[in-house]
């Protein structure tokens, strides 16, 4: 069993019917509840949806060349732009998938999608779930009960959960 096997389900209890939808280059979908995901259902993923560019666009789409991945990573804004290339010159990151899975559940009555915005895989194989938001908008209900609830799900799993905003200011 491979060290990304191996991380699997460690403590916590799991809503039954949490589930993960992962998306391959074939156009194929894995599907599977979320106590039975491992990281080498990653191999071969793809970002679970397509990065586009048009004239007149609202937000800064792009793709990212990674000496981390030596591969190209997407982005959806200038500021998941900004903490992917936090993550990248990390030396403790030695994976980073963008839009790495769809999650899907109840939450109180409520039928939650959510796609996160990087899996980032640490040298000691812990894993990260990563999702980018501008602070302003932490405070919207349904974004804090979104993220809320990415959260409750995927910590009990064993893997890190971290919502990211603005990086610091640097200065004097």
């Amino acid at each position: 069993m491979t060290a990304r096997e191996q991380l699997g389900t460690r403590g916590g209890a799991f809503q039954a019917d949490v589930g993960l939808r992962v998306r391959k280059a074939g156009g194929e979908v894995d599907v599977v509840p979320l106590k039975s995901a491992r990281l080498s259902m990653f191999d071969a993923a793809v970002p679970w949806r397509e990065f586009r560019w048009y004239r007149g666009q609202r937000h800064f789409s792009g793709s990212y060349w990674s000496a981390t991945m030596r591969a190209h990573v997407g982005y959806e804004s200038r500021l998941e732009y900004a903490n992917l290339l936090l993550a990248d010159f990390d030396p403790r990151v030695d994976w980073i998938l963008s839009q790495p899975f769809l999650l899907e559940g109840e939450d109180k009555g409520t039928r939650r999608r959510h796609i996160p915005d990087y899996l980032i895989v640490r040298a000691d194989h812990t894993v990260c779930v990563v999702d980018v938001k501008p602070a302003a908008k932490l405070t919207v209900p349904q974004v804090r009960d979104s993220l809320s609830w990415s959260r409750r799900v995927i910590e009990p799993h064993g893997w890190e959960y971290r919502v990211q905003s603005e990086p610091d200011e640097v200065g004097p």
